[in-house]
């Protein structure tokens, strides 16, 4: 049997966090975040590998390489590609495999543009407006989630 895995997918500008506009996405950096869900997965003895691209073919390359290198379950923040990519959400079907997104400001307090997602309504579910903490939490269902499985 093959450990288990999760993937943590971030997009563009995410890379920025702690320096971009922290009243709508706080004062954690990208490595932070990704240093405490590194900690926390290995708590629960799963390997978790952590991906920021500001590029979608990048992203949509990492989502395709699912389909031959086993992962678990994805927890994305697509960021701007939320609105525009197509091609990810593609990707996403395509592999089949459950996923979160997740987003740190509340999406549907912001401009309009914002409200809409590609991803919704194939992921698993959307946690949004919690900050890091959402990725937090979104590690602690995609556990249970491949525990129960």
């Amino acid at each position: 049997m093959s450990a288990k895995s999760i993937l943590v997918l971030h997009g563009p500008n995410l890379n920025l966090l702690g320096l971009r506009e922290p009243e709508h996405y706080g004062n954690a950096t990208l490595a932070s975040i990704n240093q405490t869900l590194v900690d926390n997965a290995k708590l629960a003895n799963i390997d978790l590998e952590t991906f920021q691209s500001n590029a979608e073919a990048e992203l949509v390359t990492r989502i395709q390489t699912i389909a031959t290198h086993h992962v678990d379950f994805v927890i994305i923040n697509p960021a701007a590609f939320t609105h525009t990519s197509v091609a990810m959400r593609d990707a996403l079907s395509a592999v089949k495999v459950p996923f979160i997104e997740v987003h740190l400001s509340n999406v549907y307090a912001r401009e309009a543009f914002r409200h809409h997602s590609y991803f919704t309504d194939i992921a698993v579910g959307v946690i949004s407006g919690l900050g890091a903490h959402g990725y937090t939490l979104a590690l602690d269902y995609a556990i249970r989630h491949i525990d129960q499985s």
